[in-house]
């Protein structure tokens, strides 16, 4: 029993923690942050004001995780977001491939808590800060009203990835909120005043049907004019959750001090929206349906963005702007809101593409006046139209974890985050974030401590690909459609496929190409050919003359004829993909991107894989065959098809496939690295969209690892992700290491890369 008597006053509870890194901001971007430092050695304190984390990935909001991929809307093949983030989007796949957002917060506690030098705070909310000198943060105050605990961190280094950037802002950072002109930096997709200065807030809702009549009634504060909503016509009874992206408001407003405001505007629009589905009789089908869940938190989009040493722009994602300090990359579409939302009357959205993916550089992820502060999430330093690409959350996560790591090395090196812009420590920065699984566009650093650098690398067998045999399955050609696939300097191969039609026709075949290296966009014209056919079945080759002048994909286009049959494959393989003209509507108006003149966008076709089970490869043969997935592709080279497929592919004969390195002498093993294939094509959505499997069939399942001797230094069954990272608790010594493949989840068995650490 405890009794006080009466008292002036009394202090709250404090709990003083003195730490390496505070993290503030429990969104994906600090999440990633706080997980890459603690990984690598670093006490971090991660804050979140929430009672669970992911932002708005949570269940508290229930957006999907998206970046670069854009849901298969884009140019952007193999570009899925690596590192920190594809473990959770794996793990979140194996155990919850319908989407739930419930278990995807399971997955990103767990994440956190098994981290032993990672602290976490949640429903803790930053409140004041303290500085050592005026460029400098020395402490952060926090306050749990679960426990009523004050906290006082104290760090040498601090990341704000709050998203309205509230470190910075105490702390003095320069930042700006709002659209710059079309003057300041030359962009000509920066908004009018009309169009408006800030992206808002957007709130979800969710139903179910029971089977049984629900009535529903609604609150007095409910939306009663249905026709306020210009696009009240879009709503149907299958609609649910991110579905309702653009239920937006608040961008007239101050998206941080009216936040309150724009929630119950928010939630007037989501129960009259209800209401309408509910009991305007439009909807009869809604007659035994009931509201299951109404987010109670509004998912921001927009608010302060702070400046580095660089501000990212609209040329930057456009061009692709080669940056020597790359350590993220983005791909989402240049994608900017009217700031009227859901009452405007214009789209809910202005999206426009790049042809590729885009390097960000590390200069933007540090405030430029306060030393000891990192910037992650949607606040880096970038414009107002720039971030409505690198604002979206896989991006952010990708960004987070370049600053964990950077503050690891921090700390390493007793020195600030500039130091790392350039030199030896940036080349260090990034050699970590690649061995940790980040993709760096256009940027390949030689690992000196890679012993499979030395090694020979060799195979019970590798892929040459003579065939994609067919199945029962024509197509027609409904829309263009082509084989993306890697060739290399001299004649092209012949390729043959099989057509069928019902009277005499004319197929029209292409060879295309990138302008870019890296990129999937195809602008380049190599050569056309008329091919004749006659009626019924037939096989027909295209015998291309035009020079292959580079080593990179090509298109093998069939272009469209609807009268046209062609056979499909069933077999999948690395780094080898269908492609088609049939856009996604989901992000896309049409197959091609058609911009207004003068601001400053490229017009393309888009050219896209159908999500499996879809997707199916065209057959096809290629005389000479492709050779391109031999073992020697997994020493060095980026962990993904980018140039070429960059991986070692099995023989699809090959019932148990074998990879071997072999050392002229003996090595000591300390630890062992393998990258096998995620798909990185597939945007493994988190929540609301359902997925075709819970294991993407190109990863490996059963494996060993085995030594010289034919010892099994290494079992896994059951393996359901892209990365395997094993140390030995005792260094080993041999000149061979085996990898043993027993089975695959469906296709044959591919490896990227394996890196050999002493």
């Amino acid at each position: 029993m405890i009794i006080e008597h009466a008292t002036n006053r009394r202090e709250l509870n404090t709990a003083e923690i003195n730490t390496d890194f505070v993290v503030i901001g429990g969104g994906l971007a600090g999440v990633c942050a706080a997980i890459a430092a603690a990984r690598h050695g670093v006490k971090t304190v991660l804050v979140q004001d929430r009672p669970v984390l992911g932002g708005n990935a949570s269940s508290e909001v229930r957006l999907w995780v998206l970046g670069a991929t854009s849901h298969l809307g884009n140019n952007n093949r193999w570009s899925r977001e690596g590192g920190i983030l594809n473990e959770i989007l794996e793990e979140n796949l194996y155990r919850n491939h319908q989407g739930n957002g419930l278990i995807f917060d399971t997955i990103l506690l767990e994440k956190c808590i098994v981290e032993k030098n990672l602290t976490l705070l949640l429903n803790t909310a930053a409140f004041d800060i303290e500085k050592s000198d005026p460029d400098t943060i020395s402490a952060v105050h926090a306050f749990c009203p679960q426990n009523s605990t004050r906290y006082l961190l104290r760090a040498p280094l601090f990341c704000d990835a709050s998203g309205d950037g509230l470190v910075g802002f105490m702390a003095g950072a320069a930042f700006r909120m709002g659209a710059e002109s079309k003057e300041e930096f030359g962009e000509g997709f920066a908004p009018d005043a009309e169009y408006g200065q800030l992206l808002g807030h957007s709130m979800y809702f969710s139903t179910k049907d029971v089977g049984v009549p629900v009535k529903f009634v609604p609150p007095s504060w409910a939306l009663k004019d249905i026709t306020k909503i210009p696009r009240y016509r879009q709503f149907n009874t299958n609609m649910q959750g991110c579905n309702f992206w653009w239920l937006e408001y608040g961008g007239r407003l101050d998206t941080i001090h009216q936040t309150e405001e724009i929630k119950w505007e928010l939630w007037k629009v989501v129960y009259g929206v209800w209401d309408y589905i509910k009991n305007s009789g439009n909807f009869p089908e809604a007659e035994t349906m009931t509201l299951e869940w109404v987010g109670h938190v509004p998912g921001k989009r927009e608010s302060r963005r702070f400046e580095g040493d660089y501000i990212i722009r609209q040329q930057d994602v456009v061009d692709q702007t080669y940056f020597d300090d790359v350590v993220a990359h983005g791909g989402w579409a240049v994608d900017l809101h009217p700031a009227d939302g859901v009452y405007s009357e214009k789209s809910g959205c202005t999206q426009w593409h790049s042809k590729g993916v885009y390097g960000i550089p590390w200069r933007c992820y540090y405030s430029h006046n306060i030393s000891n502060l990192m910037l992650a999430g949607r606040i880096i330093s970038a414009t107002h139209v720039a971030f409505g690409s690198t604002r979206v959350m896989a991006t952010c996560a990708a960004g987070g974890q370049a600053v964990g790591t950077a503050a690891a090395l921090c700390l390493k090196h007793k020195c600030l985050p500039a130091a790392f812009s350039s030199g030896e420590k940036l080349s260090e920065l990034q050699l970590c974030l690649q061995r940790d699984g980040q993709f760096l566009p256009n940027k390949i650093i030689t690992d000196p401590d890679d012993l499979a650098a030395q090694a020979t690398a060799s195979a019970s067998s590798h892929c040459v690909l003579t065939e994609l045999p067919a199945n029962d399955t024509w197509m027609p050609l409904e829309s263009s459609c082509a084989m993306l696939v890697p060739l290399t300097v001299g004649k092209p191969p012949v390729f043959s496929i099989e057509v069928s039609v019902e009277e005499k026709k004319t197929l029209r075949m292409e060879l295309l190409r990138s302008l870019k290296l890296g990129n999937f966009t195809p602008e380049e014209l190599l050569e056309s050919i008329e091919i004749p056919l006659t009626q019924g079945s037939s096989r027909v080759t295209a015998h291309f003359q035009a020079p292959i002048e580079k080593d990179a994909y090509y298109f093998v286009k069939l272009c469209e004829d609807p009268s046209i049959k062609v056979r499909l494959s069933d077999l999948r393989l690395s780094g080898v993909l269908c492609v088609t003209t049939a856009f996604n509507k989901a992000v896309a108006k049409s197959s091609v991107q058609e911009p207004p003149a003068g601001i400053g966008i490229d017009r393309f076709e888009f050219w896209l894989p159908k999500r499996r089970p879809q997707g199916l490869n065209l057959a096809m043969t290629f005389d000479p065959a492709i050779d391109a997935f031999s073992p020697a592709n997994v020493i060095g080279g980026p962990a993904r098809p980018v140039n070429s497929p960059n991986a070692w592919v099995a023989d699809p004969t090959d019932k148990n496939p074998e990879l071997q390195l072999t050392w002229s002498t003996p090595k000591s093993i300390a630890r062992i690295q393998i990258e096998f294939d995620p798909d990185w094509d597939h945007p493994m959505e988190s929540v609301l969209m359902t997925h075709p499997e819970e294991t993407v069939p190109f990863l490996v399942k059963d494996f060993d690892l085995i030594d010289e001797a034919g010892y099994i230094l290494v079992e896994v069954r059951d393996n359901h992700s892209a990365r395997f990272v094993h140390t030995f608790e005792t260094s080993i010594s041999t000149s061979k290491l085996k990898l043993q493949i027993h089975s695959t989840h469906g296709t044959p068995a591919a490896v990227f890369q394996i890196r050999v650490f002493a």
